[in-house]
């Protein structure tokens, strides 16, 4: 193994499964759970997207069901 190693001969290269992680969608969101994510991430310096792929991620890992009613 070598002391040093110089990298700034290697060339870099893209992941080749990086496209099978996310995928791009644009939905609307409301202003205020824009906000609020963008408070949260102010306050932990994660980004507000990761922020809310997290949740949503957490959301399908733990199965929850959202509870709603469409007829008020």
């Amino acid at each position: 193994m070598r002391k040093e190693y110089d990298f700034d001969k290697m060339k870099g290269r893209r992941n080749p499964f990086a496209k099978h992680l996310k995928q791009q969608v644009t939905i609307r969101i409301g202003v205020d759970v824009i906000d609020y994510f963008k408070n949260l991430s102010e306050e932990t310096g994660v980004p507000y997207q990761n922020l809310i792929n997290l949740y949503l991620r957490d959301c399908v890992q733990s199965n929850r069901k959202l509870s709603f009613n469409w007829h008020q």
